[in-house]
């Protein structure tokens, strides 16, 4: 069955693994004694269904041999080793077919799938999911720069990511984006179905388009030299590019040529979907023996050529040549050339080495009358168009199919488009298979069995601008600035790092580190009651009368700021005085502020934290709080929004309600990374350090964990105050601190690369000595 995957293995010296929809993985290895041939060494299964893609992960200390890891139509991807036929795990989260794996530094994988996302595991672990495309993945790689990332989408586009998030997204492609191949740090190629390869820049432009294929490109690989590299796909052809051009073309006895791997000896292996890998060499010490080279042209000669899937365009036999043309040598090798026999067509290929035209196969279903067969459906025009009836007496659904198009791929999208189950996918696509065989235009035969019903009721043929704060950037009156003079404490005692206490004003190097891990966490807690009272009632006097407060309500938040501002007062906040300040919290966007500041104290009251963050309530507010740091609202806002929330972890119904909401709140939280406001930089940063903080010493919140490095590490990219760049120093810090999964995964996403400036920063010195500590960890 088709060999769908092909890759070069770490060991032995020589040896490639391939994958096929037989369900297996199979390792083969030179054997010199047998006419240059391959021999299988290793034979894996773990599959329930196709195997799509393969990938090899680098040998480390526990695998000096390296590991396989493939991905299968079964939504799963199986890790293997030499040394067993069995997986030694499986990553289970995809929720349809893995169709392409890469592996990077350290470990990583990067799969990609029908279900529109990639997703990056360690071990045997899901560190994040890549989500943005709007159709299948089909091509995944990791760069060379540590934390960058590549998918290519049927969705026609190409987006980079960078430490889980969307950097970038190139477009220009015209039809899917089937495969991605690295250049360099800084270069890429890509294929696509509409049948050109891009060479792009990873900033995002493209700076050369290569034409020759024919039908879809499905794969690419490129040389150690880094600029020829070699393309396969649905024109039955390998190509190699050299200089930007199309060298040579290796035409193959098989429809689609699924893939292609380059050998450490410059070989170049290729899959196609007759079950056979044949491998292409330029030494003519390792050239088959002339049987088997007799073999390959005997073949060949004997292929079968629909010109709808080639590269022979609409041909009328009236108008060709007889044999007298192939009497003349080619002009190119690679070069193809039709002629007449009899009433027959057949096609030649110039092999520039021989000095001859090589029969490449008979062409049938040439002809225009026989295009004009072709069914036209919703304004194209297909080769079937099943009619399906899946409930009795209910209208049919239409199944377009061209014979160029995947079998799967066809009925996984008609599944999905009238929502309907994926167990049908094998018995929709194997229809099509068995219906199409021989790629017969016209009615098929009335005998169908729909996968559906069991009966015959399929009929082929059938009808955001950032902002500041000022002296007072919301009313011009009075002189309370929300935040101001706030950065946030630690409840523990002795010299702060955070306080920026004289202590840590110069800071000798350390023996020993006293940044992390910190699992304290930090608070905001600072508050002027005189200003935050005289803006409330500045604000309410002009409020729209159907928000002001009563005076009875202005004297309940009066008393219960007063009460949470000073936590060591015995009196307990009342409900009426919660009720008031939640009722109060849905004051409009512009004149709220003063509210969220007396909210930002109070959920640190072990009362106010139990009411408000637990149970329902606990959902409602979270939801509140996250509303207010959309990226178009108000910066004070997002900042009080902030700060209230790095206040919940106070309590435990507090951090109960975050742990559960974390993917939700640092999501939105991270996005609030391009505002330019060191308050709400500040606040962000607390707010990931109070995370890391209760997920130390829990190895297995690795997905957690994960995310903490990737808001860190993205907001370090822009932050540029150097306290709130110091507390993502600490929360890296405290992130990896004791876990060896998760200081693997920030090596993985280049961590050290990206903060190992801030290591020569002396003012303040907690920033460098901080800096150093982390990268140390991360030796």
């Amino acid at each position: 069955m088709d060999v769908r995957g092909l890759a070069a293995t770490a060991y032995p010296d020589g040896a490639f693994v391939s994958v096929s929809r037989d369900r297996t993985a199979r390792v083969w290895v030179p054997n010199p004694s047998e006419n240059h041939a391959f021999t299988e060494m290793h034979c894996m299964n773990g599959h329930s269904n196709f195997v799509s893609c393969v990938c090899i992960i680098t040998p480390n200390e526990t695998y000096p041999r390296g590991l396989i890891a493939t991905g299968g139509h079964d939504n799963n991807i199986c890790v293997f080793s030499l040394d067993r036929p069995d997986p030694l795990f499986t990553l289970e989260g995809h929720k349809n077919t893995v169709c392409t794996l890469s592996a990077g530094k350290f470990g990583t994988i990067l799969s990609g799938s029908w279900d529109t996302t990639a997703k990056v595991w360690l071990g045997e672990k899901c560190m994040m999911t890549l989500q943005g495309h709007t159709a299948a993945v089909w091509a995944v790689v990791i760069l060379p720069e540590q934390g960058l990332m590549l998918s290519g989408s049927a969705d026609k586009t190409i987006k980079l990511w960078k430490a889980g998030r969307c950097e970038k997204t190139y477009t220009g492609h015209e039809d899917c984006v089937r495969g991605l191949a690295v250049i360099n740090e800084v270069e890429f190629f890509s294929c696509s179905n509409d049948a050109s390869i891009r060479r792009w820049m990873v900033t995002g432009e493209c700076v050369q388009i290569y034409y020759g294929h024919t039908n879809y490109i499905y794969s690419l690989a490129v040389f150690p030299n880094g600029q020829d590299f070699v393309s396969t796909g649905e024109d039955r052809t390998l190509r190699v590019w050299r200089k930007g051009e199309c060298s040579q073309t290796i035409r193959l006895p098989a429809q689609s040529v699924w893939c292609c791997c380059i050998l450490p000896n410059g070989d170049i292996a290729v899959g196609a979907s007759d079950g056979v890998i044949r491998v292409f060499t330029e030494s003519e010490e390792r050239v088959a023996s002339a049987q088997d080279l007799q073999a390959f042209e005997d073949e060949l000669s004997k292929a079968i050529i629909d010109p709808k899937t080639g590269d022979l365009g609409d041909i009328k036999i009236e108008d060709l040549p007889g044999r007298e043309h192939l009497n003349e040598p080619g002009n190119r090798d690679g070069q193809t050339r039709l002629i007449k026999e009899g009433s027959n067509v057949e096609a030649y290929q110039w092999s520039v080495s021989d000095g001859r035209w090589m029969k490449i196969g008979d062409v049938v279903g040439g002809s225009s009358q026989q295009n004009s067969k072709r069914v036209m459906y919703e304004g194209k025009e297909y080769d079937f168009v099943f009619s399906i009836d899946v409930n009795e007496g209910g209208p049919g659904l239409k199944l377009p199919y061209n014979v160029t198009d995947d079998p799967w791929l066809t009925a996984h999208n008609f599944l999905q488009k009238n929502d309907l189950s994926p167990m049908f996918l094998d018995q929709v696509a194997n229809f099509i298979i068995e219906n199409t065989k021989g790629h017969t235009i016209g009615p098929a035969t009335a005998s169908a069995t729909d996968p559906f019903t069991g009966a015959g009721r399929y009929i082929p043929g059938s009808g955001g601008d950032s902002q500041g704060f000022g002296a007072d950037p919301f009313t011009g009156a009075g002189r309370y600035i929300p935040g101001s003079g706030s950065t946030g404490t630690v409840p523990s005692g002795g010299a702060d790092p955070f306080t920026g206490g004289s202590a840590y004003s110069s800071l000798p190097k350390a023996t020993t580190n006293i940044f992390f891990p910190n699992t304290d966490g930090v608070m905001f807690e600072q508050a002027n009651t005189t200003q935050i009272l005289g803006k409330l009632r500045e604000l309410n006097n002009t409020a729209p009368a159907d928000h002001k407060l009563s005076d009875a309500a202005l004297d309940c938040l009066e008393k219960l700021l007063h009460l949470v501002a000073d936590l060591k007062s015995q009196e307990q906040p009342t409900a009426e005085q919660i009720s008031v300040l939640w009722r109060s919290c849905h004051w409009p966007e512009d004149i709220v502020f003063p509210v969220l500041d007396i909210l930002r104290l109070a959920v640190r009251h072990p009362e106010v934290n139990a009411q408000l963050c637990g149970g329902t309530e606990g959902a409602s507010l979270c939801n509140h709080l996250l509303g207010l740091m959309s990226p178009e609202g108000r910066p004070a806002n997002q900042m009080l929004a902030l700060r209230t929330l790095c206040n919940c972890f106070t309590g435990s119904h507090g951090r109960a309600l975050l742990l559960g909401q974390r993917d939700t709140v640092l999501s939105r939280a991270g996005d609030l990374r391009v505002v330019s406001n060191k308050n709400i930089h500040v606040a962000l940063a607390t707010l990931v350090l109070n995370y890391a903080g209760r997920l130390y010493g829990q190895p297995t919140e690795i997905e957690a964990k994960a995310q903490c490095l990737s808001v860190a590490s993205t907001a370090l990219e822009v932050v540029q105050d150097r306290e709130a760049v110091f507390r993502l120093l600490v929360a890296l810090g405290t992130t990896v601190a004791g876990d060896n999964t998760a200081k693997d995964l920030a090596r993985s996403l280049g961590v050290n690369s990206q903060i190992s400036k801030y290591a020569r920063v002396s003012d303040p010195a907690k920033v460098g000595e901080c800096c150093r500590l982390v990268l140390d960890e991360l030796q």
